[in-house]
């Protein structure tokens, strides 16, 4: 639960740190803002994003009455690409071919054309993965590639330049403008991302000259690699976080692998040398995420009640393409007038449910029932509050005026899949009817487990009683990340099914 005050909405002297806990199996990021968690996000080897990634496909399926098309790039499931996403050589000209052989050249969006024109079953085409599988769903393609680099990112088949809505100052918007225009290759596209707000020419030059060597490479593969090929993978979450999230802003970055922080180190020093001094190795013996009290945010972060400090809480139901938020008083019975304790149990909701939009990374269309309000004083108050508590999320967010119902109807641009997606799975003792932790991210709490206890006993083995779907996994699918972890601890761990126990429960016994 957030510690924002309902009416302290400016951040002033608000303190920043990215932590990141990296190990072999998993990689998690954590933003914290005021010592509180804002921002949570993971990454695993066995089911990597895909996000960013630029495959060479082949269109398998057009659908004229969706006006879309399936495009198999290699993965399991088909991707999804919209007639809108798809580009064409030029808009006078009636040559519609789609940039797949002619990658190099100005192209724009085939707005008012129809899928079946310009896309036929068979025909190879370069596309980027927009978003990720969710659910049963594939991934969004688009054939309109961005490449983002730290101060600019590249629009190679489009002749324009973007800055970005953040940087609000008018002169500095237009001097931007004015030097990406000196300086970019006569129709390609830029945009001007926030943190190059104060960046030299020097700065944008070199990220100009390596996304364009970038794009001459994937030119260069997709011309001379098979179909349903991967032509090139964007940064993996460690590096990303430095592209994305670390700015001056940021008082400092820790990461508990040593290899993982040489890394970074060497991508820092040619990106954003002035951050070097931010970046420090994280070296106790407590694990990083429990030092900072992260562990016990994310288990909140994925219970779909939320207490509020006035007494009051929210409840957080999810379905595949729609959120539902309910905000109820609780054990909050104010003072002496019921509008005032319905009017502060809202607004305190809605910072709490800013917070956790952005904490949990819920997309999709969103409906939010606030308790019922008769004033419309109050009604304002709350709607420009919840307005303002939502500016310091990076998605894209619609939001729309209370209706007469006392809902907040809302949108939240969705890129990948919801926490509570990615750590939990279908409770199979209840028929996928509700949500339990899955058994990866179990497997993953005893690594950690093991892991922070294993100097304090001496002995040799390690005997793990786990649910036998739980052993299933420990001794397949994660036999290697188990072996690593025997060679680095110098203990053997064995496996003991337990048809007892609870598919969440386990017990580590130290043998001596």
């Amino acid at each position: 639960m957030t510690e924002v005050s309902i009416f302290d909405l400016n951040g002033s002297g608000m303190t920043t740190e990215i932590l990141i806990n990296a190990t072999s199996y998993e990689v998690r990021l954590a933003l914290v803002e005021d010592g509180n968690l804002s921002e949570f996000h993971m990454q695993r080897p066995t089911d990597k994003g895909l996000m960013g990634n630029v495959y060479k496909g082949k269109v398998v399926r057009v659908l004229p009455g969706m006006q879309a098309a399936f495009v198999d790039i290699g993965i399991e499931r088909t991707g999804f690409l919209y007639v809108d996403d798809v580009c064409v050589a030029s808009p006078e000209s009636s040559d519609y071919n789609p940039c797949i052989t002619d990658c190099a050249n100005t192209h724009v969006r085939a707005q008012g054309l129809h899928i079946e024109d310009i896309l036929s079953e068979g025909q190879d085409i370069l596309v980027q993965v927009s978003k990720d599988p969710i659910g049963t769903k594939g991934a969004r393609l688009t054939c309109h590639i961005t490449l983002p680099c730290r101060n600019l990112v590249f629009i190679p088949q489009t002749d324009h330049i973007g800055i970005s809505r953040k940087i609000e100052d008018e002169e500095i918007r237009n001097k931007l403008k004015a030097l990406i225009e000196e300086i970019r290759p006569q129709g390609t596209g830029f945009i001007v991302r926030t943190v190059a707000e104060h960046a030299t020419r020097e700065e944008l030059e070199a990220d100009m000259e390596f996304l364009m060597l970038l794009w001459d490479d994937i030119v260069d593969k997709a011309e001379h690699t098979a179909t349903r090929s991967l032509i090139h993978r964007d940064l993996d979450m460690t590096l990303r976080s430095i592209r994305d999230f670390f700015t001056m802003d940021v008082d400092s970055l820790i990461i508990d692998d040593p290899v993982a922080h040489e890394k970074i180190l060497g991508h820092v020093k040619t990106f954003a040398p002035q951050l070097l001094d931010k970046i420090s190795l994280y070296q106790e013996t407590t694990p990083i995420f429990e030092f900072y009290n992260i562990e016990v945010e994310i288990s909140r972060a994925i219970e779909k009640k939320v207490w509020l400090r006035s007494g009051g809480y929210i409840i957080i139901e999810s379905t595949e393409a729609l959120s539902v938020i309910d905000v109820n008083t609780g054990r909050y019975v104010g003072k002496s007038d019921l509008n005032d304790t319905i009017f502060k149990t809202n607004m305190e909701a809605a910072i709490e449910i800013a917070y956790q939009l952005r904490l949990r990374n819920i997309g999709g269309i969103i409906i939010i029932d606030f308790i019922d309000m008769e004033d419309d004083v109050h009604r304002e108050q709350l709607y420009t509050t919840f307005k303002e508590a939502v500016k310091k999320d990076k998605s894209r967010n619609n939001i729309l005026k209370l209706s007469e119902f006392g809902l907040v109807q809302m949108t939240r641009k969705r890129n990948s899949e919801n926490l509570h997606q990615l750590m939990c799975e279908p409770c199979h003792y209840c028929a996928g009817e509700g949500m339990i932790k899955s058994r990866r991210t179990i497997c993953y709490d005893i690594f950690r487990k093991i892991n922070r206890n294993s100097k304090k006993h001496k002995g040799g083995n390690i005997t793990l009683q786990v649910h036998p779907r739980i052993a299933d996994l420990l001794n397949n699918e994660e036999e290697l990340t188990k072996a690593t972890m025997e060679k680095e601890i110098g203990k053997r761990i064995i496996v003991a099914p337990s048809k007892e126990l609870h598919i969440e429960k386990y017990e580590i016994i130290w043998q001596r």
